[in-house]
């Protein structure tokens, strides 16, 4: 029984991406459409299932990628699935400040035109609320979003810059 167990165990962790490793690959994904094929490749075993941190980076780089697509009718499909996505994540774990963190990042990027940025003063409310609660790399990666997002000012931010 303890084998059956075990092995399912590791079939259903065998998909699974590297949370580090994508953290540290989310940073620089923006950069070019092969950066963003990268970064998705690693994503490709997620579902809306899986860890919801997963979920959100997933929706964040199917949105990214949108800005590779030429037809209209297609980048629309594209970023209404991305953030289908990054909702779901919001929906299943509102009190993650990652998820909060990926959520803004998309939002503050996004062009007005599509009208995915009602929850930006939300979300950099949560994150200034909650960073305190984050310890370690996992706080300077927080602090690193913070430090370079449009969201906040540059007073906010000199908070964060000791």
């Amino acid at each position: 029984m303890k084998i059956l167990f075990t092995f399912f165990f590791f079939l259903s962790t065998l998909g699974t991406p590297d949370l580090s490793e994508i953290r540290k690959m989310y940073p620089k994904v923006a950069v070019s459409e092969s950066s963003i094929k990268a970064f998705q490749s690693k994503l490709s075993d997620v579902n809306l299932e899986s860890n919801k941190v997963l979920v959100a980076y997933k929706g964040a780089s199917i949105v990214m990628y949108t800005k590779y697509i030429k037809k209209m009718p297609e980048k629309k499909t594209n970023f209404k699935e991305g953030v289908k996505w990054i909702e779901s994540a919001v929906k299943n774990k509102p009190d993650n400040i990652e998820i909060r963190m990926i959520r803004l990042g998309v939002q503050e990027n996004t062009p007005k035109a599509a009208k995915y940025n009602n929850n930006i003063q939300e979300d950099k409310k949560y994150i200034i609320a909650h960073y305190n609660d984050e310890s370690g790399s996992f706080a300077a990666y927080i602090k690193n979003f913070i430090l370079t997002s449009k969201s906040f000012t540059e007073a906010e931010k000199a908070t964060y810059n000791k």
